[in-house]
């Protein structure tokens, strides 16, 4: 080969090289401009905290969980394996508190034949639109309380604190709760300007730290008390004893988490770790029990119970008997049941994964338990844990329970993606933590209207399940619209697994007797 020839195709080299390098600049000039792009119109918009915090990688996160329901056809299947919450229930909300739509094709991917399934017994007649009513009313404290507390709702939000959530969370969560017309449970962290900033019904809980309510020696004061009690927003009283993710232990709040407003609220110094006692010091009897929410009552003048994951039953019965002796006045307006897998917060594994009764057990226990002795009617059942789809609501109703409340449904709707990092300052959607910029992503106003969607598109298909069983609303399921799948893969009735006690009249004494 000549130089000629030579230096012809090193020319042709040259000016293919030049040609590479130019679309080369070009892509990187379009792709810094796509990034700039996404990132300038992702942190501008308020719908979605992890393309606000992250906008660049958020994006892509959206892209793949979009394109995962195509890839699972091929690969895998994990719409109902994933842990604690699989993607059927996560994305079932994440859809009601958007209002979109929430209707599934081509079938049911429920197996229906693993055991403890529930099925709903439809009726060949349902109710018709023109004959369904509202929830009925129910009155906690009527007779017993200076200012009884009446209310439709069914779901209400579950104890959460300000300290385990961010300012921007409780804001949207108070102000969705209104909107709602439902009750936002304050959690043992004490009450914040922030829970009644929109202004709906607040249940004030006491913790066995009595944060927000305590004295200089960290037990209950009552003229702290009195001043939570003379919030009108604040309606009712709930002495903790403990919860679904640690019975046995207090409330932990990291240190990293306690910043100077979450201190002065709760009444401990910032930034050190905030650990609750594991009981109340003040009592450790069931008499001691019932004295501490009668005098709670007494100062309050609001409906007071308490909250508690069920183990042992032994203290149920001694605690039904010991009111019959001594008065309904005594008796607590409300039992909060927690199910031993409930709780968003801190916890210690074994605690979390051996310590106390699931829902399924537990509801039913209380339930037959109080009618027993005739209580039924004088004290209402609130259910909780994990409680955040229609059908585990229903379920609830049709096992007797008056309301149902839920946690970590609501923090689905206020964005969470079940990232696993409650215990941690490093929540990616900002529900979870006091990072500043982390908090950004999550809009307030945005996310309070999550709220309200998702507390009204739950209780609308509560009432779908209802109407299709037969009633005329959800409070009037019973066991016996309730098939569970048992170890054998067959249906078996609720009401024959679990039979309802008929209440007995109510023994005690409204004078009541030492």
């Amino acid at each position: 080969m000549d130089l000629q020839a030579v230096a012809a195709i090193r020319a042709f080299a040259m000016q293919v090289l030049e040609v590479f390098a130019l679309l080369f600049a070009f892509t990187l000039v379009v792709l810094v401009l796509y990034v700039l792009y996404m990132y300038l119109s992702d942190i501008s918009q308020s719908k979605q905290a992890i393309r606000r915090n992250f906008p660049v990688l958020g994006r892509f996160r959206y892209k793949f969980e979009h394109l995962g329901e195509f890839f699972r056809q091929y690969f895998f299947a994990l719409d109902r394996e994933e842990l604690p919450f699989n993607r059927a229930q996560r994305s079932w909300v994440y859809r009601a508190a958007k209002n979109v739509d929430s209707t599934s094709a081509f079938g049911s991917t429920r197996p229906l034949n693993q055991p403890g399934d529930v099925l709903f017994l439809n009726y060949p007649f349902p109710t018709l639109k023109k004959d369904a009513v509202p929830p009925t009313e129910v009155t906690l404290g009527e007779g017993y309380a200076e200012h009884p507390y009446t209310t439709s709702a069914i779901v209400n939000i579950s104890g959460m604190s300000f300290g385990a959530l961010s300012v921007p969370a409780v804001t949207a969560l108070s102000h969705g709760a209104a909107k709602a017309g439902i009750w936002l449970n304050t959690g043992e962290g004490g009450l914040s300007d922030h829970h009644l900033s929109g202004g709906c019904d607040v249940v004030f809980q006491i913790g066995t730290a009595k944060y927000g309510v305590r004295d200089e020696k960290g037990l209950l004061s009552d003229q702290k008390l009195r001043q939570v009690a003379e919030r009108r927003q604040v309606k009712m009283f709930e002495l903790k004893l403990s919860q679904g993710a640690k019975p046995g232990k207090g409330g932990i709040l990291p240190g990293i988490k306690v910043t100077k407003e979450i201190a002065r609220v709760r009444g401990i110094p910032v930034g050190e770790d905030s650990i609750s006692p594991n009981g109340h010091p003040e009592f450790n009897t069931v008499d001691g029990l019932l004295d501490m929410i009668h005098h709670i009552r007494e100062v309050t003048g609001k409906p007071t119970g308490f909250k508690c994951v069920i183990g042992t039953s032994d203290w149920l019965h001694e605690m039904c008997e010991r009111i019959q002796l001594r008065g309904l006045e005594y008796a607590p307006d409300f039992i909060t049941i927690d199910s031993a897998d409930g709780g968003s917060g801190a916890a210690p594994q074994s605690l979390m994964d051996y310590m106390g009764l699931p829902i399924n057990r537990s509801l039913p226990l209380v339930v037959d338990l109080l009618a027993q002795y005739g209580l039924r009617d004088r004290i209402r059942i609130i259910a909780s844990g994990k409680l955040l789809t229609p059908s585990m609501v229903a379920w609830a109703l049709a096992m007797g329970a008056d309301f149902v409340n839920c946690g970590r449904g609501f923090m689905f709707a206020l964005g969470c993606i079940q990232a696993m990092q409650c215990n941690k300052n490093t929540c990616p959607t900002g529900v979870t933590t006091h990072n500043r910029d982390l908090q950004q992503g999550l809009d307030p106003v945005d996310k309070a209207e999550r709220v309200n969607n998702y507390a009204r598109n739950l209780a609308y298909e509560v009432g779908t399940i209802a109407h299709s069983c037969g009633v005329r609303e959800p409070r009037q399921l019973r066991r016996h619209h309730v098939e569970v799948i048992n170890e054998r893969g067959l249906a078996t009735p609720l009401s024959e697994l679990v039979p309802e006690v008929k209440p007995k009249s109510v023994i005690a004494s409204d004078r009541g007797v030492e």
